[in-house]
């Protein structure tokens, strides 16, 4: 009977722990199984925070490709406004001649039109010559007669370099700038300065915003005008006293090749002359010619371009004195050099009467050759020396 009882009280005990035991097991297996889907929803969460770090990562490197991009847009922006404008006027000159060789015609009536634009042509050259006369000064009569002679006043600096007085100011002051790619101007204040032994430690450095190209640079009325390293035809005006750019230009045409065959680092020299600023370059369509422009320093305007005879083939440097251009040529090995090949842009000089012009006691190459018309001195740099010549001159 006892046995009866204690079955029956055990059952429910039983049944009842069985039943707990069943839940705890569920409740596991619900909390094994929530588990399991945090942890996936960690990875997902991780898995997509990868995915923003690595898509702001590329949308950066997409930005700086982008924005360089537009900065060589830029650049070719510019170039390409330079060689439209370069286009637009060789087409003006191929149209004037297609209407030249149009009205040729077997007719008397379109003779008689081809003798009045002739007469209208030549009308509009003298009048063109007498502009030209008065912008610049007619009372510059002189020319070259021979190169007297030289001296070394310092070897210092590379192969290539230039070297300069401003002959628009009363200051002694010498400027040295070293090297076809740089930006620093080294400013001694006398020719004494510059030769003493330790002249880099008295030198006054200028740093330019932009470096150079080439050994074409000139300095004028306290500005240095250069052709900027890197552009095709870039001209800046740099103001040396308050160290900033005044101004800037393109020069239509320039800058494709060397400006002389012996000098390839420099594609557009710039001269000084009795009448102010000038440049001078080569173009592929003049076959290698040299073309000298008119600038205005205080605008840097174009006031006139003329294409000359003279090649850049064997030419080294250049020089504007007085209205005419003088071509120094050597050969590719170096030599002596010589002027060969005169350009007067009134017409004031007979370029073939001209003889040969030497420079004197000196075997080697120039980099750069610059006419100082207020001391009516060369200033040359050859082979890292840094030379002055003196010049006669006679009536033109």
């Amino acid at each position: 009977m006892v046995v009866l009882q204690l079955r029956f009280l055990l059952v429910p005990f039983l049944t009842s722990i069985m039943g707990a035991a069943q839940y705890m097991m569920q409740d596991a297996a619900l909390m094994n199984y929530i588990d399991r889907r945090f942890l996936s929803l960690e990875k997902r969460l991780e898995k997509c925070n990868q995915d923003i770090l690595d898509y702001v990562e590329e949308f950066r490197d997409f930005s700086k490709m982008v924005l360089s991009r537009l900065a060589q847009l830029n650049s070719y922006k510019a170039e390409v406004k330079s060689e439209v404008e370069n286009l637009l006027t060789r087409i003006e000159r191929a149209q004037r001649d297609i209407d030249y060789f149009g009205s040729v015609t077997h007719s008397n009536t379109c003779i008689e039109v081809h003798e009045d634009l002739v007469k209208q042509q030549l009308f509009e050259e003298a009048e063109t010559k007498k502009k030209l006369k008065l912008m610049l000064n007619a009372s510059c009569d002189h020319m070259l007669a021979r190169i007297k002679s030289l001296k070394i006043f310092k070897k210092t600096g590379d192969k290539h370099g230039s070297w300069m007085k401003d002959p628009g100011k009363k200051h002694a002051k010498i400027y040295l700038l070293n090297g076809s790619v740089n930006n620093v101007i080294l400013e001694f204040a006398n020719i004494m300065t510059f030769m003493e032994s330790n002249h880099m430690l008295k030198a006054h450095k200028v740093t330019l915003p932009f470096p150079w190209q080439g050994t074409g640079h000139i300095i004028y009325q306290g500005f240095l005008f250069y052709h900027r390293y890197g552009s095709l035809n870039e001209i800046i005006k740099f103001n040396i006293q308050k160290r900033n750019i005044a101004d800037q230009m393109l020069l239509p045409g320039a800058g494709r090749i060397p400006a002389y065959q012996l000098s390839p680092p420099t594609k557009i020299d710039l001269a000084v002359d009795e009448q102010g600023l000038w440049a001078i370059h080569a173009e592929p369509e003049t076959e290698g010619n040299i073309v000298i422009t008119k600038i205005n320093h205080i605008t840097m305007a174009v006031e006139h371009t003329w294409d000359t005879s003279c090649n850049s083939k064997d030419a080294e440097a250049a020089f504007m004195a007085c209205n005419t251009l003088y071509v120094v040529y050597n050969f590719p090995s170096g030599g002596t050099s010589r002027i060969q090949c005169v350009y007067d842009v009134l017409d004031a000089v007979n370029t073939y009467e001209i003889p040969v012009l030497h420079f004197p006691k000196r075997q080697g190459s120039h980099s750069t050759i610059h006419y100082n018309p207020k001391e009516k001195q060369l200033f040359a740099w050859g082979d890292g020396s840094q030379i002055i010549y003196k010049v006669h001159t006679k009536q033109k």
